[in-house]
């Protein structure tokens, strides 16, 4: 039976401000990107988001940014590699006393945003998030984009590297995200975004931009917690996986 994880970006708000329906995603999928405060996310909501992903049985997982709250975590930034490997530590160890105090801990960790797309190819950077994993302590999967100098640099550091698919964003013909500036880069129709959810969990194909079948080869399905309608499209997917006997279960 083909089995699939189902992750999404949880916690994304700050003091009053809430961008996720954190409760009602955290009842869809398996796994939680949790929000540690870099570019979105402060301690209340860190400590909620755990609790209810305790509650429910959801992984927690730490999704580590570039310091960048004004801009979402978007933004190109350059960042020493001594210092992106402190930052990516402090934030998983934040995440961590949260997670703990809800009598659940940090399962994995994912980068987001500017920096998930960055240490795509870029090897200095991607081997300061790694030494960052490392440096916060026990050997915790990483979760990142197939092919990605990240995963393979997170491989030679004998940690679990864990490729991922996002069924909303279009796909370039080498199999990378197209960039969220361009015309097309993020799929909004409810049924297409179901459609590849299933093509990427049966068969490990995407359609790109251009039109090519892509193969992208993932353990986990990104479901964007931060688009219109998401705990809807959430429950959607699920079930088409659901009864297509694709099994949906955490990879941590």
């Amino acid at each position: 039976m083909t089995t699939i994880d189902l992750n999404a970006d949880l916690g994304e708000g700050f003091g009053r401000w809430r961008l996720t329906e954190d409760e009602q995603l955290l009842s869809v999928v398996t796994s939680a990107n949790v929000a540690c405060g870099f570019h979105a996310g402060d301690a209340a909501t860190m400590r909620r988001v755990c609790e209810l992903a305790a509650e429910r049985g959801v992984t927690i997982g730490a999704q580590v940014s570039y310091r960048d709250l004004a801009g979402f975590g978007r933004r190109a930034m350059e960042v020493p590699p001594a210092e992106l490997t402190a930052e990516v530590a402090y934030q998983i160890g934040a995440l961590e006393v949260f997670a703990r105090a809800a009598g659940a801990r940090v399962a994995y960790v994912k980068p987001h945003g500017a920096l998930y797309n960055r240490v795509v190819r870029d090897e200095e950077q991607a081997d300061a998030v790694i030494d960052g994993v490392l440096l916060a302590g026990p050997a915790l999967p990483v979760l990142g984009l197939p092919g990605s100098r990240l995963l393979a640099l997170a491989g030679k550091a004998g940690l679990p590297a864990v490729p991922e698919a996002f069924a909303d964003r279009a796909y370039t013909d080498e199999g990378t995200l197209v960039p969220r500036g361009r015309d097309g880069a993020v799929v909004t129709d409810p049924e297409a975004v179901v459609r590849r959810s299933l093509g990427l969990a049966v068969s490990g194909t995407v359609t790109a931009l251009s039109g090519a079948r892509v193969r992208v080869r993932a353990r986990s399905l990104c479901l964007h917690g931060d688009t219109p309608g998401a705990v809807e499209l959430a429950r959607r997917v699920r079930a088409r996986l659901v009864g297509a006997d694709v099994r949906v279960e955490a990879f941590a």
